[in-house]
């Protein structure tokens, strides 16, 4: 079939085919070996013609084992010939302790091809294709080759996925039925959802940049606005003896600052009323008594106005206010361990309003009060729960209390966010990743408890977005630099890797690319990797339903695999018009 080596260009063998030789086109993507005396250089055909054979250098079999890459090429006199069995089991891999059956070869007969498992699992995968090319159907495969591997028993995994449309439910459900040590947990964002748990998020775990993405900071002065909120939130949650001098220190403040302005006595009257209607106390409300000599007053009966324009009380005003502040509270932190929700969140920021000048700072005051519309609006929304967490815990408990499932642990943890917009979608993933990644960090043992974070429709989050301006970085981009090594790795699945963020797409080291068909995207995966080659690219167009190109760390030479069709299967078939319509 192979005659000689015409001529070599680059790393391509251009090669003859012996007149009369007949010549089938399933040559295409086969691999050849070309023996040079002991050398033998591994090849793949990329192309055919009546004449010519094209084979594209892959690497060098040597010493029982394949390695990619070729410096000295075959001499034109090299014997050429197809690939053995035995050859082909050190690229397709084999069934052992330290691999799983990712899937299997079209081109061999469906020979099972192994990964290994640290390869693929230790390190950010990206599975890129368009809709109907059995993206999800891949995904979910993948997942369950390696929870039904009779070889090994990944009983400490954590997948945490983050499931765009709700597709995965129906794919991991009954994983316990594969092996009562496996558990499935389930949490939603659509209160209707019987099948799991309601998602909710402990406010008190976030810090200001969590909070500058949840309430759509813009600037980076918003960062100091959110930065005392969260203060103060703790001092209004902790109700202590405390807390509530604090209170009263803040609003005897402002009132006192707010009397000494040259503003007449009507605005002053007007602005003191507004302080004491967004932060009331028992001391300082509208109808709060106050001692005079011989007589009381209620609050808002000492600022009434007399004929020379000056309040008839304003020195019972001023005793009143003035024994209420206490500079040494000005540095008064609240311990860590007390819980609020978005109502004393509210609070803390009617606070913040009226301390450290705010309210004599125009430009300031419009960016809190901007955040203030910003957060009442979610406090009165649906989304209110999804932060109405019931009781006190710290970040290990919490993350403790996601795996967790009738006192079991759970390896695979499916959030449903189908019933939140794009916006609340991206800010709840970003807070979830955020977590996971201080969580892993902060470990003693680095890498102890890995966990996996797959992100569906990863388009709609990993974004080159204004992260890095306002706070300095991205959660995502953080973790494909840094995540790996404390055990926290990053799955894409996306149908427009060109939405992706460039950072994030550079650190991803093996990939699953089912069949593709934008020119934009197709451009941009080229440009993106290095080791995207012309050849992959032209295999992935030509891919059917539930096959893709396989390449990365964990694959010797990139491979067309076909997935084994997942049982169960996710929900992301199309929708059957034709028996819609029928009734049937």
């Amino acid at each position: 079939m192979f005659g000689k080596i015409v001529y070599i260009s680059g790393s391509v063998a251009h090669i003859s085919i012996p007149q009369g030789t007949p010549v089938s086109m399933d040559l295409l993507n086969m691999h050849v070996v070309f023996e040079d005396g002991e050398r033998k250089v591994l090849g793949e055909v990329e192309d055919v013609s009546k004449e010519i054979i094209k084979v594209h250098f892959l690497g060098v079999i040597e010493d029982g084992r394949f390695v990619g890459g070729v410096l000295r090429k075959p001499t034109l006199e090299a014997n050429i010939r197809m690939v053995t069995e035995e050859e082909l089991n050190l690229i397709t891999g084999a069934d052992d302790g330290g691999n799983f059956k990712l899937g299997f070869s079209p081109l061999y007969n469906d020979k099972p091809i192994y990964v290994d498992i640290n390869e693929i699992c230790s390190n950010h995968m990206a599975i890129f294709g368009n809709t109907g090319s059995g993206k999800s159907y891949g995904v979910a495969s993948f997942i369950q080759s390696l929870f039904y591997n009779e070889g090994f028993n990944p009983y400490r995994a954590n997948y945490m996925i983050f499931d765009a449309y709700g597709e995965y439910h129906n794919a991991f459900e009954r994983l316990a039925e594969v092996n009562p040590n496996y558990q499935f947990k389930y949490y939603t964002t659509n209160k209707q959802d019987k099948n799991g748990e309601l998602l909710c998020i402990p406010l008190w775990l976030l810090d200001i940049d969590d909070f500058a993405l949840l309430l759509q900071a813009e600037k980076h002065s918003q960062l100091q606005i959110i930065e005392k909120m969260i203060k103060l939130a703790r001092i209004i949650s902790a109700d202590t003896v405390e807390s509530v001098r604090f209170k009263n220190h803040l609003i005897a403040k402002a009132i006192l600052d707010t009397l000494y302005t040259n503003q007449t006595a009507s605005s002053k009257r007007n602005d003191i009323f507004t302080i004491i209607a967004g932060c009331q106390t028992n001391q300082f409300n509208l109808e709060a008594p106050i001692e005079g000599v011989g007589y009381t007053r209620k609050f808002r009966e000492c600022f009434t106005i007399d004929r020379s324009g000056e309040f008839t009380e304003s020195v019972l005003i001023t005793q009143y206010i003035t024994s209420f502040i206490d500079d040494s509270l000005d540095n008064y932190e609240a311990p860590n361990d007390y819980a609020f929700d978005l109502n004393i969140l509210q609070k803390a920021l009617d606070f913040t309003l009226i301390s450290d000048g705010f309210l004599r700072n125009e430009k300031l005051y419009d960016e809190a009060v901007t955040l203030k519309v910003r957060l009442h609006s979610i406090a009165i929304s649906d989304s209110a729960a999804f932060f109405n967490y019931p009781n006190y815990v710290d970040l290990k408990g919490y993350v403790a209390s996601l795996v967790a499932k009738n006192n079991r642990k759970s390896q695979i943890i499916n959030f449903n966010l189908e019933d939140t917009d794009d916006r609340l979608s991206k800010t709840i993933v970003k807070i979830y990743c955020k977590m996971l990644f201080n969580f892993t960090k902060r470990l003693q043992n680095r890498g102890a408890v890995p966990f996996h974070i797959l992100l569906e429709e990863s388009h709609r989050y990993v974004q080159n977005d204004s992260d890095n301006f306002l706070l300095g970085y991205n959660i995502f981009e953080r973790i494909a630099k840094e995540g790996r090594k404390f055990g926290l790795i990053l799955n894409l699945v996306s149908q427009r890797p060109v939405e992706l963020s460039e950072t994030v797409i550079s650190q991803i080291s093996n990939f699953l690319i089912f069949k593709m068909t934008h020119p934009r995207d197709l451009e941009y995966i080229k440009k993106m990797l290095p080791n995207m080659s012309a050849e992959i690219m032209e295999k992935q167009k030509s891919l059917q339903p539930g096959m893709c190109v396989a390449f990365g760390r964990a694959f010797k030479v990139p491979m067309i695999i076909k997935m084994p069709l997942p049982n169960p299967a996710p929900h992301s078939s199309n929708v059957n018009v034709l028996s819609v319509w029928q009734g049937r």
